[in-house]
């Protein structure tokens, strides 16, 4: 199945209403190092971003 502008703008839509869009900034270099850990853990790099925070807030909040 072809993807379409119709099945594109669709994407965007859904996007922009379920999900929040955060970008970061990292020193040149440091970028491959975090993708290829993420590739060497079988995540993408924003699954594995994800859970870095997620895995850093319940650390701070349980050393509170």
């Amino acid at each position: 199945m072809p993807y379409t502008q119709a099945s594109n703008k669709a994407v965007q839509k859904y996007n922009k209403k379920a999900y929040d869009d955060l970008r970061i900034r990292v020193k040149k270099g440091e970028g491959d190092i975090i993708k290829a850990h993420a590739e060497k853990q079988g995540e993408s790099l924003n699954s594995f971003v994800v859970r870095a925070i997620k895995e850093t807030v319940k650390h701070d909040n349980e050393t509170e």
